[in-house]
């Protein structure tokens, strides 16, 4: 690698550090934060929100919901006087759905105790109707179901809210308490003997043997930091439940309706029923925000329903390929978290201002929405909350970090810049005098007299040299650089052409009184008119002073030099300002200020900088810097 391509990599690198160090530590915060479950809140309320927010999905025509509710009166006798349906009427509507049909029939009301009249007539239809599946509960005190029915015919209606009291998680099996068997929820019986027909049975998972599987799909097993969740308990074998979208998403029927036969009971036939009540007085809600709610009840749905959905997510992943709620593994989602820090780094890096830096993080954020939202409509739940929280606080809080960082290091820069060129100025005017000072001291050979006539006349032109810079300085601030000081109070103005400014230099340095340019016989002059587009007026200024000090040497240095070529021109892509003398010169072992000065010109014009001896006598000093090519 070259050394100024090393350089610059080094110098990059120093400067994503002042960002990367802060950067990493606020991502760790936040992992740490997620790590701890602070963040399990905020990520749940995005989750439901990401649901919400679908597309409507059609009717499941699949599973139809019979409400039980008080419009019919008799019905809301009963519930005045002991806030259930009679044994007698649920026998009743149970012989007239069989007498359609349908493939399973789900009795989502528990039916332990007797509710007279009509027990012993229920308890017939019960042992009698055997597409039937009645509810009971396990967890955490249990409720025995109705008698009479095979353990087939029995499904949990358990539900597993969060500590939000929020439903997310549907529980398809748990462990007996009194066996060593596994019960089964009513969701899983009823999409179990639904696909039976089809063929398709219920099995133990492929890549999860403690996953269950109909057919070639099998029910992504929820864990323990699952999407969002953080040390959750993942006892039995819980999905993450896929609500359908939508506001309506099943066909309801209600109890009244079918007594009086105001609904088409054809459209009973081989379809899933779920008997449920739909009743404010009874209570029988579940609270979720991922959809709308049931009217008389803000954000909360029925239980009946909720069995609906649970039902419709299995067979209809089963049959249509609707997509199941998959999580990443724990590595997945920490990587996704810090890809997206990083990006909010880079984007405070790379922006030059900060409104730049906003728009660009606004975008990010806006991306990240739509890769999450749409990413849960193809049935993956991928960090947001975090991700968005170090994408935000590192692409914004960064920006500060780094616009402040920039602009120390300009001030450094241009403090740098002054340095270098009020020290151009004196080396090649007052320091100039000093040295001829110092030769004429060191040289015995003239009269005392003399000498002293002679230092007083140099000390007093660096006298005046030096309160020229002084009154330049004070007239034109140093970080303006739009014009250039020689001396003798002579100040050019560098927005004028190159080849007048180079003149003006060749022709004010030439009249200093430098020993060797008294011996010149022949001056030979070129300087072509160049395209200065690409050309600043820090660089211009910088071929100024390369000229001037190349000259100097030459008044200097050049022992008996009778001819001076200097040239600005142009040739085969390449511009070039040369000093061609024929003097002895002068050989030293050191390299000087000006020869240092002369380097870093090229190193600015990522260009070349030359100077040998000529034969037989003679010294070359050249600047050359590749044309620029414009396209328009």
């Amino acid at each position: 690698m070259q050394p100024e391509i090393w350089k610059r990599f080094k110098e990059e690198i120093t400067i994503w550090r002042v960002g990367a160090l802060p950067g990493m530590a606020l991502m760790g915060l936040v992992i740490m934060a997620r790590l701890s479950g602070a963040m399990q809140p905020l990520e749940w309320l995005a989750f439901d929100h990401f649901l919400r927010l679908r597309p409507a999905e059609p009717i499941d025509e699949r599973i139809i919901v019979v409400e039980i509710n008080e419009d019919d009166p008799r019905i809301r006798q009963n519930y005045a006087i002991n806030s259930a349906i009679s044994d007698r009427d649920l026998s009743q509507l149970l012989l007239k759905l069989n007498k359609y049909q349908p493939r399973v029939i789900g009795l989502d009301i528990y039916r332990n105790l007797p509710v007279n009249p009509g027990y012993d007539e229920l308890v017939k239809v019960l042992s009698e109707t055997k597409n039937l599946v009645a509810i009971e509960k396990v967890l955490p005190d249990s409720v025995p179901p109705p008698p009479t029915l095979s353990q087939e015919q029995i499904g949990f209606a358990d539900q597993l809210p969060d500590s939000d009291g929020k439903l997310r998680r549907s529980l398809l099996s748990t462990p007996s308490p009194s066996s060593s068997e596994y019960k089964f929820s009513l969701s899983l019986r009823l999409a179990e003997i639904y696909l039976a027909k089809a063929g398709i049975t219920l099995e133990n998972g492929i890549r999860d043997r403690h996953a269950l599987r109909f057919g070639k799909t099998e029910l992504p097993r929820f864990s323990p930091n699952a999407g969002g969740y953080i040390r959750t308990d993942a006892g039995g074998v819980q999905v993450l439940l896929n609500f359908r979208s939508g506001k309506n998403r099943f066909q309801t029927v209600s109890l009244y309706d079918i007594q009086n036969n105001k609904f088409n009971l054809e459209l009973i036939r081989d379809r899933i029923v779920i008997i449920g009540i739909t009743s404010p007085s009874r209570k029988d809600f579940i609270t979720t925000s991922a959809i709308e709610s049931t009217k008389p009840a803000p954000g909360r749905v029925y239980g009946v329903e909720i069995q609906a959905h649970a039902v419709s997510q299995i067979i209809s992943a089963v049959l249509d390929k609707r997509p199941l709620l998959n999580t990443w593994p724990d590595i997945w989602e920490y990587l996704w978290i810090i890809a997206w820090g990083i990006l909010g780094i880079a984007s405070a890096r790379l922006t030059k201002s900060p409104l730049g830096n906003f728009f660009i993080i606004v975008c990010a954020s806006c991306s990240l929405i739509t890769i999450s939202y749409l990413s849960l409509i193809w049935g993956w739940w991928v960090p947001f909350v975090p991700a968005f929280l170090v994408l935000i606080l590192n692409g914004i809080e960064l920006t500060a970090l780094y616009q402040n960082d920039h602009a120390l290091r300009l001030g450094i820069k241009a403090r740098q810049a002054i340095i270098e060129r009020t020290f151009e100025t004196i080396h090649n005017g007052p320091l100039q005098n000093l040295a001829k000072v110092l030769k004429l001291v060191r040289d015995r050979n003239n009269p005392s007299q003399e000498l002293l006539t002679e230092i007083e006349d140099e000390l007093e032109k660096l006298n005046q040299e030096l309160r020229g810079i002084y009154e330049f300085l004070q007239r034109e601030p140093p970080h303006q650089d739009n014009s250039l000081y020689l001396g003798r109070s002579l100040v050019l103005n560098l927005q004028d052409p190159l080849h007048e400014i180079l003149y003006q230099v060749y022709t004010y340095t030439l009249e200093r009184e430098f020993p060797c340019f008294r011996t010149i016989r022949i001056k030979i002059l070129n300087f072509e008119p160049i395209d200065e587009r690409h050309l600043t007026t820090e660089k211009k200024q910088s071929l100024c002073r390369f000229l001037e000090e190349a000259l100097c040497n030459v008044g200097r240095h050049a022992t008996g030099v009778t001819r001076l070529e200097v040239n600005c021109s142009s040739s085969e892509g390449w511009y070039t300002l040369s000093i061609v003398d024929d003097g002895l010169g002068f050989a030293s072992s050191t390299e000087g200020r000006g020869t240092q000065q002369f380097r870093n010109f090229a190193k600015q014009f990522k260009g070349k900088f030359r100077r040998f001896p000529l034969s037989p006598k003679g010294t070359l000093c050249e600047l050359s810097w590749p044309m620029r090519k414009f396209w328009f």
